[in-house]
């Protein structure tokens, strides 16, 4: 009987692979499930195995169990299924030979690299702006490849209010070890400090690291903006709205880029009050300051004229909705800007929490492939 309980309790959490989490505590045990399928499936199977042959029940909990563990794999069936289909995509995008570009090692999803750690790059932080009673920070990663490289400013989440420059730290070191000089920023937050002063903020961060290319080893010319979520809206907006001569492109993980629509459809009261966040940070609501929502849309800010931009959101993302993705990437293909949207339909907000998950990995890869592009 306990087995059976046991694995009808790892039944429901299989669920989380398939459904969308209607709570917060929900959304936070998809990501850890999404990013550690493995572990998960490894225990059903465990539970299965040990009362396979004797107890009451024996069949339910064994057919039940069989399902968990399925259930628990389904994300490293669905990445295996999308990586084999990244480089054709990322080509077609961008208008490469079908077999170019794929040479970046790992592939985009390799099973044993979930078991892998990354090896932490050492970093110093840097003040790179002051301003009464605050002192806005970076920590800088170094390439390790030596000489002059390009260089990644990288923008955290946290709803516009919390986070910072520390918040997943590993695909710093990822991207410092592929030979990039990594810049991850902190900046002023709301709802104290209100958009476009974190804007701001990523103009400083491009002075400071401009005024210290040398004793950093910055090739000005190769900047390329990396935000998840709140970050991202950051990034995307500084992208397309800052003249920044050495901007090559920008990457958005599951970035709010239509505030005007995002305020229109919140999302689940449960997990997130979507439009008291957005209240804060850009000083109320839609009905009150229409043209603040517009002047913080990204979608609303490209044109023929923006950078090229990787986007990565997962469907099942119940804080930033998939459309918000889907609504730039038409915009930008409308204006015949190189954009490519990397789709993980297993994945939640948050799914590079592990970035040797299954959605970690693809998309740490096409990274890699999108700053390989716009930086040689």
């Amino acid at each position: 009987m306990i087995r059976l309980i046991v694995l009808v309790v790892l039944f429901l959490i299989s669920l989380l692979t398939v459904v969308r989490p209607p709570a917060y505590f929900l959304w936070m045990a998809t990501v850890v499930v999404d990013g550690f399928p493995w572990v998960f499936a490894g225990v059903a199977a465990l539970v299965v195995a040990a009362g396979i042959r004797t107890g009451k029940y024996r069949l339910a909990g064994t057919l039940t169990g069989i399902v968990a563990v399925l259930l628990f794999m389904s994300p490293v069936l669905q990445a295996w299924r999308v990586a084999v289909q990244v480089d054709r995509r990322f080509n077609a995008a961008w208008g490469l030979p079908v077999n170019s570009g794929g040479d970046i090692r790992p592939r985009p999803f390799v099973f044993q690299r979930m078991f892998s750690g990354v090896r932490k790059v050492p970093y110093r932080s840097f003040t790179y702006r002051r301003y009464p009673g605050i002192s806005l920070t970076l920590d800088f990663y170094p390439s390790s490849l030596k000489g002059v490289r390009p260089c990644i400013i990288v923008v955290h989440g946290g709803s516009w209010s919390s986070g910072d420059s520390r918040e997943l730290p590993e695909i710093n070191s990822v991207l410092a070890g592929a030979g990039y000089q990594v810049a991850s920023i902190n900046y002023r937050l709301a709802p104290g400090y209100q958009s476009p002063l974190q804007v701001n903020d990523v103009q400083c961060a491009f002075n400071y690291l401009k005024a210290h290319r040398v004793e950093l080893g910055i090739d000005t010319s190769r900047f390329v903006l990396l935000g998840r979520s709140a970050g991202g809206q950051i990034a995307l907006q500084a992208a397309y709205t800052l003249a920044e001569p050495g901007l090559r492109g920008v990457v958005g993980f599951y970035a709010p880029a239509d505030m005007v629509w995002g305020y229109s459809v919140p999302a689940n009261p449960w997990i997130m009050d979507s439009r008291k966040v957005m209240r804060d940070y850009l000083g109320g609501s839609y009905e009150q300051f229409p043209r603040h929502y517009e002047n913080s849309s990204p979608l609303l800010a490209a044109s023929p004229r923006s950078v090229p931009t990787l986007l990565i959101h997962g469907k099942k993302d119940v804080l930033v909705a998939y459309e918000h993705s889907i609504r730039l990437s038409k915009k930008l293909a409308g204006d015949n800007v190189k954009c490519f949207l990397l789709t993980l339909p297993w994945a939640t907000h948050g799914f590079d929490y592990n970035i040797r998950g299954p959605g970690g990995q693809i998309a740490t890869y096409t990274v890699k492939r999108f700053l390989r592009q716009v930086t040689r």
